[in-house]
């Protein structure tokens, strides 16, 4: 009995840490108003490799037989346990599917930030691909994230004619 208080302190102390990763990462991001298309998806690179950490922590043997102990003793803080491990696998896969689609973006970031104004045959190819993201992606369309991704292609498009006119 000792021994499984011990457990389930343990499992309470990790239970209110990864509630404070998960309520971190749902938060609003605060991004400056010029910012481009690749912050999002420098934005989603890094919530994957925290989220793919967490989840490798998770699934470590040190963790598994903390939680079989418990499961053996039939602990209640497990019930919270199974459904943060639920929260943190979603969020994993969601940054995971995010980083993919976006990817498919990529090859248009650096002709959309150096091209000159004359960037219009670019444009047809990106919305199909945005449309592509929209029509397929189980977590990225949304219209908080399509607004998000749309507002960062139309930054870089204004950044890129912004610096077009001060070189000319």
């Amino acid at each position: 009995t000792e021994v499984t208080e011990k457990l389930e302190e343990v499992v309470l102390i990790w239970t209110k840490q990864i509630r404070q990763v998960l309520v971190e990462s749902e938060q609003i991001r605060r991004e400056a108003d010029d910012v481009g298309p690749s912050a999002e998806l420098e934005h989603w690179k890094s919530r994957m490799s925290s989220f793919n950490s967490l989840l490798d922590e998770i699934k470590s043997s040190r963790v598994k037989k903390i939680i079989s102990i418990l499961q053996a003793a039939r602990s209640k803080t497990l019930k919270q346990w199974k459904e943060l491990d639920g929260r943190i696998t979603i969020a994993a896969n969601e940054a995971k599917d995010n980083v993919r689609y976006l990817y498919t973006l990529d090859k248009f970031f650096g002709p959309l930030a150096n091209a000159s104004p004359v960037m219009m045959k670019h444009i047809p190819s990106l919305m199909n691909i945005v449309c592509m993201i929209y029509c397929t992606s189980p977590y990225y369309n949304t219209s908080e994230r399509m607004t998000s991704l749309f507002l960062k292609i139309t930054n870089q498009m204004i950044n890129t004619c912004k610096a077009y006119l001060r070189e000319g």
